[in-house]
């Protein structure tokens, strides 16, 4: 059998956009091969993962690179460039933020050390992009981002990371519970949560999670399923019910109720009670009348 050619890999594949997730300036995920960047300057922050391959780029007058392990930071309004390390190039994935996460005290902590080795924070840098790219999950991904920040400015101000014990806080725990059931088919963003409860987001965040073991965000989609779960039993369809329950589309539904309950939306709903069983149901919205037959005249006198 004849060699097979080596797979040729494109030079470059680009996917840009910005998302409805509050301080997120541009999510920008690339791969290159033969391309350097020159000299530039950006206007917001540059938080950069590299993925496959690494990256050379100066900063400040230094030259610095981009481990598998490490979280890079580039300030905005500092000159900086980019090229591949290896032939093989690389692939990244890249948010750019506006000031509402880090302040332009950092930029001076940025410039002098910009390549933060970090796993737990490379991680949930990671998590973020995994949210940004699901259509209806912007609560996730600004959630995960606020602790993102959070650890941002503890190592930028030689903290080492939010190493500290989150501090319980009951009440506003339970504030913003109340807010989240307010809102279940609406939703809200986090931005607005702590406006209306005058909170930090990674103080709600991090409060919440402390107070009921799991994310403001898992909350509101395991709220939006409960309720998905009770009107596809009632005969909704899936489309009908992803709408009616706040999710951003059938695939959104599907995605998380297979999640939490292990079949998709259309499975459950065609399962049928055990012979001899008949449960008891409210009416549904989306019942579909049946007409009334009058069986009197079959009544046999006696």
């Amino acid at each position: 059998m004849a060699p097979q050619p080596p797979r040729q890999v494109p030079e470059q594949q680009v996917s840009a956009w910005r998302p409805r997730v509050p301080g997120v300036v541009e999510v920008f995920h690339a791969r290159f091969t033969g391309y350097a960047y020159p000299m530039h300057v950006h206007d917001a922050w540059t938080l950069l993962i590299v993925d496959d391959g690494a990256v050379r780029y100066d900063l400040g007058r230094h030259e610095h690179g981009t481990p598998h392990d490490t979280v890079s930071l580039l300030p905005p309004h500092v000159p900086h460039n980019g090229a591949p390390a290896t032939a093989d190039g690389f692939r990244k994935r890249v948010l750019y933020l506006d000031g509402s996460h880090l302040g332009d005290d950092l930029i001076g902590p940025a410039v002098d050390e910009p390549d933060l080795r970090d796993p737990l924070l490379r991680l949930r840098v990671g998590q973020v992009h995994a949210a940004l790219v699901r259509p209806g999950d912007e609560l996730e991904a600004e959630s995960r981002l606020a602790l993102v920040g959070q650890r941002l400015r503890a190592h930028l101000r030689d903290r080492g990371g939010d190493t500290a014990p989150p501090r319980r806080d009951p009440g506003l725990a339970r504030r913003l519970r109340e807010l989240l059931d307010e809102r279940v088919r609406e939703g809200l963003t986090l931005k607005e949560a702590a406006g209306l409860l005058a909170a930090h987001p990674a103080h709600l965040v991090r409060a919440f999670s402390t107070a009921y073991g799991i994310a403001p965000h898992q909350y509101l989609m395991s709220r939006r399923v409960g309720r998905a779960r009770r009107l596809l039993l009632d005969g909704g369809s899936p489309s009908q019910v992803a709408v009616a329950t706040g999710f951003y589309d059938q695939a959104h539904l599907t995605r998380h109720f297979r999640k939490l309950v292990g079949v998709t939306p259309g499975r459950y709903r065609a399962r049928r009670p055990p012979a001899g069983r008949h449960f008891a149901s409210t009416r549904s919205p989306f019942a579909v009348a049946q007409p009334v037959v009058d069986v009197s005249e079959n009544v046999q006198r006696q």
